[in-house]
């Protein structure tokens, strides 16, 4: 796709990366699903890169660096300064220059993930930003999460229901949290994972194949 400038006007001729935002309170596992998603994307041959936000550290960067699971030099740092939602909503200036930066320096590069800091359930991404977003919950937060009704459960592209595994120890029905998911989205994706696992990993990079790398 062309990247369009914050001006409305077309930044350069080329190919620009899509670039999908992940967001979600403290301790959803924002950042395990994005170590299991690089992986299960390179395997599939997409060319990768990844931003990540926090207030004052770049430590989720370095985990994910740390991690052995793709080139540390595709990894970059925001450091928000503020809650987190202000660089990913109100001021994304931050996050698109760190996205422009990898493009130049991987001018290959397809996809950017871009995870933000904990947040609570009225985190949302700039559309300036990003062309797809998901937002990450967990059962054990609650399974009261999605009656909440919070924006990023209800405006996100996609909504994932994380540690499932959890939800017998938690008292949560996680087939009526499901459902009750899906009300309040009005049917619009909502995937379970088990990131400790790995499991639902395959189906998030289905969609994201289908819906932002446009791949059949």
């Amino acid at each position: 796709m062309n990247r369009l400038s914050l001006n409305g006007t077309i930044a350069n001729s080329r190919i620009a990366a899509a670039r999908v935002g992940i967001g979600g309170p403290v301790g959803s596992g924002k950042t395990a699903l994005v170590e299991r998603l690089i992986p299960a994307l390179l395997k599939r041959g997409v060319d990768l890169a990844v931003i990540t936000n926090d207030l004052v550290t770049a430590e989720d960067a370095e985990r994910i660096r740390r991690s052995g699971l793709i080139d540390p030099a595709r990894v970059s740092a925001v450091e928000a300064g503020a809650c987190p939602h202000t660089v990913i909503r109100e001021d994304p200036t931050l996050n698109i220059e760190a996205a422009d930066e990898l493009e130049r320096r991987f001018p290959g590069v397809e996809l950017i993930l871009l995870e933000s800091g904990g947040d609570n359930l009225a985190s949302t991404f700039s559309r300036d930003l990003t062309d797809f977003w998901m937002f990450v919950i967990d059962v054990a937060g609650g399974d009261d999460i999605p009656r909440k009704r919070g924006p990023g459960v209800i405006r996100a592209d996609l909504l994932v229901i994380n540690k499932v595994d959890l939800a017998p120890h938690v008292g949560v029905d996680l087939a009526r949290m499901h459902q009750e998911a899906l009300g309040v989205r009005d049917n619009r994706p909502v995937l379970l994972t088990d990131c400790r696992r790995g499991e639902g990993i395959d189906t998030v990079v289905d969609l994201l194949e289908r819906e932002v790398l446009f791949r059949t």
